[in-house]
């Protein structure tokens, strides 16, 4: 069993930037598609971005396109979201999650996770 810990969220102004960390242990994601998701209150949880188990396939939301950037590192069992150009709309609680069946495409076109969630970090972006 995988435990997924986020970190790095926080209260940001619009403009800004931030970035989230999810360290995966119990169990190695080396070998697994990893993605990011976003609930913002009174919503449903939605797809942000997902990357393959080497990093050479990425996909994203088209609401982040081009302002985050997904990225790994599989010796440190850890995934990361650089977000950039942050809009008070990005304000959301992001989770990661972990899965070992589909692909970072699926990932995206499903929103759905058929692995490991973490817990969720609380990214605020005042206007």
């Amino acid at each position: 069993q995988v435990q997924l810990v986020e970190s790095g969220g926080g209260l940001v102004q619009a403009g800004g930037s931030l970035r989230l960390s999810c360290a995966a242990s119990g169990r190695t994601v080396s070998f697994s598609t990893m993605g990011w998701f976003r609930q913002a209150p009174g919503k449903e949880r939605v797809f942000v971005a997902a990357i393959n188990w080497n990093g050479g396939s990425t996909f994203y939301a088209d609401s982040v396109k081009g302002r985050f950037t997904i990225s790994r590192d599989n010796a440190e069992n850890t995934m990361y979201l650089q977000m950039n150009s942050l809009k008070p709309e990005d304000t959301a609680v992001y989770y990661c999650a972990a899965d070992w069946i589909r692909g970072p495409r699926e990932m995206a076109n499903t929103g759905t996770v058929t692995g490991s969630w973490g817990q969720g970090t609380q990214v605020t972006v005042s206007s």
